[in-house]
């Protein structure tokens, strides 16, 4: 589990987090969903109703937001929690002024009600606004539908063939040599639906999984113990996720599995549990200047903080500034076309991609995803914005990348998924490490820092392996790198080929005040960074 995870969860704790999403239910209720034509016609009479209130613009979302987590350790499961939440949040637009109200109830007299209520908050707003929204337009689709392309929906795995499979991996890690292991598997289905005064209806039913764990190795004799953290993706799939397809697995230089969307749960526990026992005699690595070569399942986390967030665009104008701050990569660096990072880098964004924690069809305002670029050529070229954003950047339509945790909750822009490109050259991780001098390679995420303009950081990992003459040599540990964003993407001198293009990604990002969480992946194949500085976690500078 990454630190953003981490400190979401343990900030609010798991019950906190299932809070916001209601009523606990029997697993069999997860499977019933809700009839279509009912969301329609209580769709129209809050159309209906907002646009008598006098909105020029209104969108309705009702939204089934079902959750399942189960959570164990060793021989034992801690807990198993299903929730379903479900209601109507209405958004409206009157005077040049938005307005927003939620209901949970699911009948025409309660969605009437809601829908005046946001019209009568958008007057009160439009009294004290200084200048009307200009909300960028967006055709209407009529009826569409989208769902995640599952092949097995985990919502209909019996819930003892998951608690089996975590004490499996569990008792796997612990035969292995692991001291202490928890596992879990978290298990979400949005059915959402949308319709606006634009004249989009629009039904989607949105799958994620992720499945995490965290093996603790103890050295009883001197009370010292590590940790590994699983290797797997939280994903946009369904249970076949889990199937473990070896076309999936990709194999580094010196043997470390890794997965791309297969993951072999009980593999990756028993390689945790030697890997934690092997960082107990690991040497502590020497302060400098490394190379870097990082892994997908680490780089992912480094795009997400240095590249996803400077580059929403309400962080960029100081809209935003909860979890970190707002960004450096002002408007005057787009105009200038700001070298972002090295000639061979390109970032983009994608709400399409499949696999991904942040594909959909459309996003929550009704806009169709896309792809589009961020950095082109090392050169900074757009932000990511919504309909009420885009006429600030010049631009005739949102990028679709708006969201809402939950139906009571008011949409707003969230991060893409926001990915390296791969290199153009054909280039395998062994080829890129063989002239490697002196370097690291890191596989894993691990805790991070950052600063308020999302410009200096530091990032650790799971995995450390000193590189020596273009050979990996010996695993080490208290490994972090410091850097400056436009600096360390300024270091890149190689990205491997798509053959090596794997997705890491968040399941509980963080923003926004009240905060919400969305999910979120980045792609990458593996990359080299020169000459980074390196810094040693356990000195004791007394």
């Amino acid at each position: 589990m990454d630190r953003r995870s981490f400190l979401t969860m343990s900030g609010i704790g798991v019950a906190g987090l299932l809070m916001p999403f209601g009523r606990a239910i029997a697993a069999e209720a997860l499977l019933v969903p809700i009839d279509v034509a009912k969301k329609k016609a209580l769709a129209d009479a809050a159309l209906a109703a907002a646009t008598a209130a006098g909105a020029s613009y209104c969108d309705v979302r009702i939204g089934r937001y079902l959750r399942q987590f189960v959570i164990t350790r060793e021989d034992k499961v801690q807990n198993v929690v299903n929730t379903e939440s479900t209601g109507v949040g209405i958004r409206v637009l009157v005077n040049g002024a938005w307005g927003f109200a939620a209901t949970n109830e699911l009948g025409t007299q309660g969605v009437v009600r809601a829908a005046q209520q946001a019209a009568a908050i958008a007057k009160a707003n439009a009294k004290m606004q200084t200048s009307p929204v200009q909300l960028a337009k967006a055709p209407g689709f009529g009826e569409v539908s989208w769902k995640t392309p599952i092949k097995e929906n985990a919502m209909e795995v019996p819930l003892k063939d998951k608690v089996d499979l975590l004490l499996g991996v569990n008792a796997a890690a612990i035969n292995a040599g692991g001291s202490f292991v928890n596992s879990m598997l978290f298990v979400v289905n949005e059915q959402k639906y949308f319709a606006s005064t634009d004249g989009s209806y629009i039904d989607q039913d949105v799958h994620r999984l992720w499945a995490p764990l965290t093996v603790t190795a103890i050295d009883k004799a001197s009370g010292k113990f590590r940790t590994r953290e699983g290797l797997s993706s939280p994903v946009g799939m369904g249970f076949e996720y889990l199937d473990g397809d070896k076309s999936q697995k990709f194999v580094s230089p010196n043997g470390v599995v890794n997965y791309g969307l297969s993951y072999d749960m009980t593999e990756d526990a028993i390689a945790a549990a030697q890997q934690a026992k092997a960082k107990l005699t690991a040497p502590s690595v020497k302060p400098g200047k490394y190379d870097l070569v990082l892994d997908p399942s680490h780089t992912w986390l480094t795009i997400h903080e240095n590249v996803g967030h400077p580059l929403e665009l309400d962080r960029v104008l100081g809209y935003e500034a909860n979890y970190a701050g707002t960004s450096f990569a002002t408007l005057d660096k787009r105009e200038s076309r700001f070298q972002y990072g090295s000639s061979i880098v390109n970032l983009f964004a994608d709400k399409t991609q499949r696999g991904s924690l942040g594909a959909v069809g459309y996003d929550d305002e009704g806009v169709k995803t896309k792809r589009w670029n961020l950095v082109s050529d090392g050169k900074l070229v757009d932000y990511q914005t919504i309909r009420d954003q885009a006429h600030i950047l010049g631009k005739t339509e949102s990028d679709g990348c708006c969201y809402a945790d939950s139906w009571s909750s008011v949409q707003f822009q969230r991060m893409a998924n926001v990915s390296l490109a791969p290199g153009k050259q054909k280039l395998s991780v062994a080829d890129m490490i063989k002239d490697v001098e002196n370097g690291i390679y890191i596989i894993g995420d691990g805790s991070f820092s950052i600063d308020q303009q999302r410009y200096n950081a530091q990032f650790g990992g799971q995995l450390f392996y000193e590189i020596k003459n273009g050979q990996i040599t010996r695993q080490v540990e208290d490994v972090a790198y410091q850097i400056r964003t436009p600096e360390f993407w300024n270091a890149c001198v190689a990205i491997c080929d798509d053959s090596d293009y794997r997705l890491g990604g968040s399941f509980f990002d963080g923003k926004g005040q009240p905060g919400q969480v969305s999910a979120v992946s980045h792609g990458s194949s593996t990359a080299r960074f020169n000459g980074m500085n390196v810094i040693n976690t356990a000195r004791n500078l007394g």
